[in-house]
């Protein structure tokens, strides 16, 4: 598999990339059209068929989740869109809203045809100003155009569609603290069941999909769930964004279908920078246990990836070299979690207070082989006990750094203070 597959990221060369007019050229809402020429229950069917997982990191079948919600209820239906991207390393979401922002409209008007909600949000991380008046400018022309609104394209199907600006938190990418956020409340996990799709925003019954996910419907819809599902693996159908970034050549978004080898991605990327070697990497952003060379070979789908150890996550590759300390990247990790560990759970609050205490003596060389097994017994208190995924993925560095590089962590004991500083040893040739 050596071949990209340009879809999402077919246009993004083109300077009218992101107006409606440009999509439109490209063939642009006329999967809206043949939508409306189906069923509801056709659509989800259709995206039941296809394979298409979440693609924000879960990986949990969007058709199966869309047939989750009940039947009949009192309260109105709700598609929300997360577009919260914040996991270091995650960088897929913002330049498909920058480059195609039309491709997610059309998906949203699709996707919440399909499960016959006449209401859907956008979730944006606030910081993202420039994609913000994007995603207004888009949803504008849409309306325009008469693809929002009322009775669109003469269907009699309605559809509004608010794009909200986040505070800034990065607990807003689990789905019910962007729930309890977009309701005005402090964004913190709520307590399940019951599930979203039971009870979701303002007490109604609610989808909540990444902004690949539902970007991805319109091109199964116009071509069909059997095209899609050609791509990738069994298991793991269709085509994805692969971020690669750090210590490459050409880093950037490679389009390519699910099973793809990292090897395969470094060869199309220039490989590792000039002179250096791979070292570490991460298979999908900071929260899944990180890899080395000797999984250069590891296809990149769900199933490979989590059998060898990890999760694809994001599919936000991390790429380090040997100039990079383990130690000092976990840190700067388990900093980022702590500052962001919304509070409300101890596990995740005082664990990840810990570890950058503990990684920050670690990393100056005055740390203990003892500590080693206090952050991992800090580790099994936090794994599994933690009231969101935050305190899972918070974990993961930590345990895979001293699973993969414990000889590492000893150095710095050894020489009393970090091996990668040039001014402190040439242990390991310098830092350059």
């Amino acid at each position: 598999m050596t071949t990209l597959t340009p879809i999402l990221t077919k246009n993004w060369d083109q300077a009218d990339s992101f107006t409606r007019a440009g999509y439109e050229r490209d063939g642009g809402y006329e999967a809206l059209r043949k939508a409306f020429r189906m069923e509801p229950d056709e659509i989800v069917q259709a995206v039941k068929d296809s394979g298409l997982r979440g693609r924000g990191g879960a990986g949990f079948p969007t058709g199966m989740k869309w047939g989750f919600l009940p039947p009949s209820s009192p309260n109105p239906r709700y598609l929300v869109v997360n577009a919260d991207e914040s996991e270091p390393g995650t960088c897929k979401d913002i330049p498909l809203m920058m480059a195609n922002p039309h491709v997610l409209v059309e998906g949203i008007i699709i996707s919440a045809y399909a499960i016959k909600s006449n209401l859907a949000f956008v979730y944006v991380r606030g910081e993202v100003l420039h994609v913000i008046r994007r995603l207004h400018q888009a949803v504008a022309e849409a309306y325009e155009a008469g693809y929002l609104g009322k009775d669109i394209l003469g269907s009699g199907y309605d559809l509004d569609v608010v794009v909200h600006s986040g505070a800034g938190a990065y607990i807003c990418g689990e789905e019910t603290a962007l729930l309890d956020s977009l309701e005005g409340f402090r964004g913190q996990p709520r307590l399940k069941p019951p599930f979203p799709a039971v009870a979701g925003l303002y007490g109604g019954p609610t989808v909540i999909n990444n902004v690949e996910s539902i970007s991805s419907v319109p091109s199964i819809i116009a071509n069909g769930p059997e095209w899609f599902a050609a791509m990738g693996t069994e298991k793991s159908q269709g085509f994805g964004i692969f971020s690669l970034s750090g210590h490459v050549t050409r880093p950037g978004q490679y389009e390519a279908p699910l099973g793809i080898t990292l090897r395969e991605l470094l060869d199309m990327a220039g490989g590792v920078r000039e002179g250096h070697r791979l070292k570490f990497w991460t298979p999908g952003g900071s929260s899944t246990p990180i890899f080395t060379e000797e999984h250069l070979d590891v296809p990149l789908d769900f199933e490979s990836v989590g059998a060898a150890g990890s999760m694809l996550g994001t599919r936000a590759l991390q790429i380090f070299d040997e100039t990079t300390c383990v130690v000092r990247a976990v840190l700067r990790w388990s900093e980022f979690y702590a500052h962001e560990s919304c509070g409300k759970c101890t596990p995740c609050r005082e664990g990840t207070y810990w570890y950058k205490q503990m990684l920050k003596r670690l990393e100056a060389g005055q740390g203990t082989e003892e500590d080693l097994e206090t952050l991992l017994d800090i580790s099994d208190n936090i794994l599994g006990r933690a009231f969101c995924a935050l305190g899972d993925g918070a974990t993961s560095p930590v345990v895979s750094s001293i699973k993969l590089f414990r000889d590492e962590y000893l150095r710095h004991f050894e020489l009393g203070a970090c091996p990668f500083d040039p001014a402190k040893s040439t242990l390991w040739g310098g830092a350059k």
